[in-house]
C-alpha cells in the first residue's frame, strides 16, 4: 500500500509541475503502475521538434525496485533498442544502481538529458554508438530523419 501512496504523490507532483519538455499521465485511470510520458526532443539535438511517447511501468515493489522505461515512439539512439520494444538503457535503472530515494521525475529528466547527450560507452545499440562516435554528422542526419518520420 505504501508504494501506491508514494506513486500517487509523485504522479501528482509531475502532473502539477512537470520537468521542462515532459508531460505525464496515466495510461489507464485505474492503474497507477502504467504511465504515458510525452517528451519533447531537446533543443539543439537531432531530436528537436520531435514528440516522443514513453511507457513507464512501475513494479509493485516500487520504490525498492526501479521502473521500466521504454520508447513507444521509434528513435535512432545508441541507448535505446532499435526494435518494437524500444527498451532504454539507463544506468540509474539497473537493479544494482537503483536507490529507493530516486524519484520518477529524476528518471525522466535523465532520459531527456540522454537524448541531448547520448552515452555511447553504455550503448545498447553498438552500431549506432559507433556511428555516433566516428561519424557524428551522419548519425545526426539519420536521427533527424527518424525524428521527422516517427516523432512528429
Amino acid at each position: 500500500m505504501g508504494s501506491q501512496k508514494r506513486i500517487a504523490k509523485e504522479l501528482h507532483e509531475l502532473v502539477e509541475s512537470p520537468p521542462e519538455g515532459i508531460t505525464v499521465k496515466l495510461a489507464d485511470e485505474d492503474n497507477l503502475y502504467e504511465w504515458r510520458v510525452f517528451m519533447d526532443g531537446p533543443e539543439g539535438s537531432p531530436y528537436q521538434n520531435g514528440k516522443f511517447q514513453i511507457k513507464l511501468t512501475l513494479p509493485t515493489e516500487y520504490p525498492f525496485k526501479p521502473p521500466t522505461v521504454s520508447f513507444a515512439t521509434k528513435i535512432y539512439h545508441p541507448n535505446v533498442t532499435n526494435d518494437d520494444k524500444g527498451s532504454m538503457c539507463l544506468g540509474m535503472l539497473r537493479p544494482d544502481e537503483w536507490k529507493p530515494s530516486s524519484k520518477i521525475g529524476a528518471v525522466l529528466q535523465f532520459a531527456r538529458q540522454l537524448l541531448a547527450e547520448p552515452m555511447p560507452d553504455d550503448a545498447i545499440e553498438g552500431r549506432i554508438a559507433e556511428q555516433y562516435r566516428n561519424d557524428r554528422k551522419h548519425y545526426d542526419e539519420v536521427a533527424r530523419e527518424w525524428t521527422r518520420k516517427h516523432a512528429s
